[in-house]
Formats: C-alpha cells, sequence, structure tokens
C-alpha cells in the first residue's frame, strides 16, 4: 500500500484548511502528538491540560492558515474547552511521519482579538 502524500502549497486555501485540520484530528485522535517544550510551558502558564487543548482542536476552527511555513505547514486553531474559555493553539503537521506538532497554546487577549477568531486593528 502506497501512502499519498499531501502537498499543501498545490491545495487551494480551503482544501488546505480542511485537510490542515483533519490530519490533525487525525492525528490527535490515534495519540500522534508531540508537544513543543515552549508549548508545554504556554499551557502550564495559562493552567491548560492536555486534554481541553486536544477537546478545542476538535471542536475548534482553523482561522489562520500557514500552508508555506517551514519546516512544516502550520496553522492557528481557535476551540474553546469543555468550560466555553476560548483557547488559541498554534499546530503544524508533518504530513511523511503523519505527526502533529503543537508550537503553541495560550488564552486569546481580548485586547488583540475580536471574540478570539479576529485580530484587532491597531489604532
Amino acid at each position: 500500500m502506497t501512502e499519498e502524500k499531501i502537498y499543501y502549497s498545490n491545495l487551494t486555501g480551503e482544501e488546505s484548511e480542511l485537510t490542515m485540520i483533519l490530519e490533525l484530528k487525525r492525528a490527535i485522535s490515534v495519540e500522534r502528538v508531540l508537544i513543543t517544550n515552549h508549548a508545554r510551558q504556554e499551557a502550564e502558564n495559562d493552567n491548560l491540560r492536555l486534554d481541553e487543548i486536544y477537546w478545542s482542536v476538535n471542536h475548534g476552527e482553523l482561522i489562520e492558515n500557514y500552508p508555506d511555513d517551514k519546516p512544516f505547514p502550520s496553522c492557528l486553531i481557535v476551540g474553546i474547552t469543555p468550560n466555553n474559555d476560548p483557547i488559541h493553539s498554534v499546530w503544524a503537521y508533518n504530513s511523511q511521519k503523519q505527526i502533529a506538532i503543537l508550537i503553541t497554546v495560550y488564552r486569546p487577549d481580548s485586547d488583540k482579538w475580536i471574540d478570539g477568531r479576529e485580530r484587532k486593528k491597531p489604532c
């Protein structure tokens, strides 16, 4: 069985976003996740547990897509915890190894975000 490689830069914006979030959800569901030290520290600083972060991805939406990031395509996902607290998480996806990489996670600052989904314009 040959493995199909996904080249995000060859997909349209909408296809790339859909593919990315589906691949992240799949990797999380089979526990193929790498968490950076930075993400662990940020999660601890904001009192976020891994189960809350994963839940927020599974019930969240991709709001910014970075298909040309190196070494892997990445994206910003907004979601909520089971307690309805907003969470932002930045993920990369290694399609060759089928691993989701949590780069950072944080609670969005209401001074910088509108409803956690849209960046506020600088004054």
